[in-house]
């Protein structure tokens, strides 16, 4: 495996030619990293975009197989079925860590224990771009921000009296998905509207260790629906409303090797919300209201019992979350200015049940809410020598833990208008869970907020448009980490703040676009340990020991791709993606390897016109058997072809 890894890191050098499906260039205009409009050439924060062409140009992917190909960045699961639960993970952190932006607005599920977002609820079809901002970003972005930040950028109306868009896709696995959107913009108001339908058999989740060829395929059915309307109330206000509606539902096995025929998942996500935008001389003024609400239930019938234990069980989970923040931007000569402050309040109500061979039985109901309360403000200085320094802070103020402060200190330099250099340093922190805090059995109201400590530093060089290579080393300190805990002496359970997490290593990228061709590629190094009391099954081992920690994520990853634009028509681009071996963690036993992996894809589209554009998506060509998560399958060889289309 590791000839493979010098191999193809010698040719990255060598040809001297990037890959992370991203020809960005430092003047660039992104959001994510300032809350309001910047060029990339003046922030010293590291940022990648996934544009809408490269969207337009990967069609039948999945966001979560997009995201996968970013440097520093694994998505658990993102090459599993259709409909699998995946966790987001930048630079080797741990659930929960990666806080999901939907159009800058924080999105998470307060029922699930560690707070993340389904990705499955986000469709590319309904995407205008999307923006991945590293390091820790709680200063602007709150709890959970720890890692970075993966803001998804809806589509906005665009100009014309009437506007239609839409694809038709198929593949693999008796896969069929429709996306139908339209959009319009006047003077006084602009209107976007857009559903999507994905439909697929899939395959058993469960992988089939003894080849009994008795497991089941597990499918997906799902509709997804959003609008956006907009009102310019006057030439220097603007009021947005906003809603979104998923629901899916897919089959599911029991367990890790284990079939089941009759268990079930049914997700529903809704969101609607408003934001009023104030444009004045020295900047604009933003409040923003969102509501979301996450369901979850899981039914397994009594028609197939894979477990002897257990031949009926219910469970339903709820998560809400409303989210309020007004902020304002002040853009002087040499110095910007933001200031806000948000509020957010969580509540979750959960229920168990099942029946077996011992009886029924009916777990405590968990209801449960918490607010956080949080100012904060941000200064970017810069000078015309090349000189940008960012200085900011947040306070918070939590209704079950009480306050907490991070900051930012983020000085770039220029030397030129190719060359620039960076090192960041940032204080970050992800609260407890609701779970965490009040479960029967394991919660912990006394718990503390995880504190992260995080610093990066490196280069970006750019040619003009043509030739960009950035490279980062990083580092992160987690103290007070949330774990599980059980002691076996006293048959009990709880979440505590007892161990220190480390987390390190480099992302090398290169970008390369001139003429027909373009080449991106990225090499990730990520490595970490954990010092604590209690073991990885959470049981006590009597005094501090260091382990390592990074379970599922990979120590080395590289990602490549060739695009040729062969003809006005024509485009063709090769992938390949290789990923080193990973440790998967074992309850009450030792961790197990997860073998590495290459694979291959090929894609190619060909445009008729400026109306219609026909694709063909091959995937890992080789066929590669290989697994992301220990148990359960991912997709071997399989095709997405389809139409897009756009009046």
């Amino acid at each position: 495996m590791k000839k493979h890894f010098f191999v193809l890191a010698a040719i990255l050098i060598s040809s001297q030619l990037q890959a992370q499906q991203d020809s960005t260039s430092l003047e660039e205009v992104v959001i994510t990293s300032n809350k309001y409009p910047k060029k990339q050439s003046e922030t010293g924060k590291v940022v990648t975009v996934i544009t809408r062409e490269q969207l337009e140009k990967s069609g039948g992917r999945t966001l979560s197989e997009l995201l996968n190909t970013i440097s520093g960045t694994t998505i658990i699961g993102a090459n599993n079925i259709l409909g699998t639960n995946q966790t987001v993970s930048i630079r080797g952190a741990s659930a929960g860590n990666v806080l999901l932006l939907l159009d800058g607005i924080p999105v998470n599920d307060p029922s699930v224990i560690s707070n993340y977002f389904d990705l499955n609820f986000f469709t590319s079809g309904q995407v205008e771009r999307i923006e991945i901002l590293k390091g820790g970003q709680s200063t602007l972005y709150g709890s959970d921000a720890v890692a970075g930040v993966i803001n998804i950028i809806s589509k906005k109306p665009a100009a014309g009296t009437f506007n239609i868009y839409g694809d038709i896709t198929g593949g693999s696995y008796n896969t069929l998905q429709q996306n139908l959107g339209f959009s319009t913009r006047g003077k006084q108001a602009d209107l976007s509207f857009n559903y999507t339908h994905l439909g697929s058999d899939g395959f058993s989740t469960a992988h089939d260790e003894n080849k009994t060829g008795l497991f089941d395929k597990d499918g997906i059915e799902q509709n997804t629906v959003s609008a956006k309307l907009g009102f310019q109330v006057s030439p220097k206000i603007k009021a947005t409303l906003f809603s979104s509606y998923s629901r899916y539902k897919t089959d599911l096995d029991a367990s890790a090797f284990t079939d089941d025929r009759d268990y079930t998942g049914l997700n529903k996500n809704t969101q609607a919300g408003t934001s009023v935008v104030y444009k004045h001389k020295l900047g604009s003024l933003h409040a923003t209201y969102n509501y979301n609400k996450a369901q979850r239930l899981y039914v397994d019938e009594p028609g197939h019992i894979s477990n002897p234990f257990s031949s009926y069980s219910r469970a339903d989970y709820t998560g809400r979350t409303h989210f309020a923040e007004i902020y304002n931007s002040w853009l002087l000569k040499n110095i910007e200015i933001l200031a806000g402050v948000d509020y957010r309040f969580n509540n979750t109500d959960q229920s168990y049940y099942s029946t077996g061979s011992f009886g029924p039985y009916t777990a405590p109901t968990l209801a449960a809410k918490m607010n956080q309360f949080s100012p904060y403000v941000s200064l970017v200085y810069k000078n015309n020598t090349g000189f940008t320094t960012e200085i900011g802070g947040r306070f918070n103020n939590h209704s079950e833990y009480g306050n907490n402060f991070t900051f930012t200190f983020n000085p770039s330099y220029a030397i030129s208008n190719k060359v620039k250099v960076f090192a960041n340093l940032y204080s970050a922190f992800k609260t407890p869970t609701l779970y965490q805090l009040f479960d029967a059995f394991a919660g912990n109201a006394g718990l503390k907020p995880e504190k992260g400590m995080i610093a990066e530093a490196g280069t970006a060089v750019t040619v003009a448009k043509i030739f960009r290579l950035r490279v980062v080393g990083f580092y992160r300190n987690t103290e007070d980490a949330i774990v599980y805990t059980y002691n076996p002496a006293l048959f009990e359970s709880k979440y505590l703040n007892v161990s220190e997490q480390k987390n390190y290593g480099a992302e090398f990228e290169i970008n390369y676009s001139r003429g027909k061709l373009s080449i991106d590629a990225n090499y990730t190094h990520t490595d970490g340990e954990t010092t604590s009391a209690f073991d990885g099954t959470g049981s006590p081992i009597g005094k501090d020991t260091t382990y390592f920690n990074l379970y599922r994520i990979p120590k080395h990853a590289i990602n490549f791709s060739l695009g040729v634009q062969a003809t006005k028509a024509i485009f063709i681009r090769a992938q390949a993606r290789s990923i080193s071996k990973r440790e998967e963690f074992i309850y009450g036993s030792s961790p197990e390897i997860l073998k590495g992996y290459n694979t291959i894809d090929l894609y190619g589209e060909y445009k008729f016109d400026k109306v219609f554009r026909l694709f063909l998506d091959l995937k890992n060509i080789t066929n590669k058997e290989y697994f992301d998560i220990r148990g359960y399958n991912s997709r071997r060889f399989n095709f997405t072809t389809g139409v897009r289309f756009q009046l």
